[in-house]
């Protein structure tokens, strides 16, 4: 089973930058890889995904301020986060799309003065 561990959140100041990453235990070759989201209260929403090709799709609050990229000879996904708002606020997942894989834990990322 494809094991997710996703790492790099903490707290930051709005206006702010934090990287994630995502390392799998499996092959990502040929995979979609995707970055979601889950703030309190509310559901889990797609953030970022990336083909094998390397073309990308944002959440449109995101677009401009946030950049998904993967190494597939790591098996690596990485979420570059700049100018973080408030409303960034989640716990972020790393996970094949469509999602067939089990979540991981995710990364909590908490963008607050």
């Amino acid at each position: 089973q494809v094991q997710l561990v996703e790492s790099g959140g903490g707290l930051v100041q709005p206006g702010g930058s934090l990287r994630l990453s995502c390392t799998v235990s499996g092959t990502i070759f040929g995979i979609t890889m995707a970055w979601y989201r889950q703030a309190p209260g509310k559901q889990r929403e797609l953030v970022a995904r990336i083909t094998t090709d390397r073309s990308t799709n944002y959440l449109d609050s995101v677009k401009g301020r946030f950049t998904i990229s993967r190494d597939n000879v790591k098996g690596a996904v990485s979420l570059q986060m700049d100018s973080l708002k408030p409303d960034d606020t989640a716990v972020y997942y790393c996970i094949n799309y469509p999602t067939t894989w089990s979540w991981g834990q995710g990364t909590p990322v908490t963008v607050s003065s």
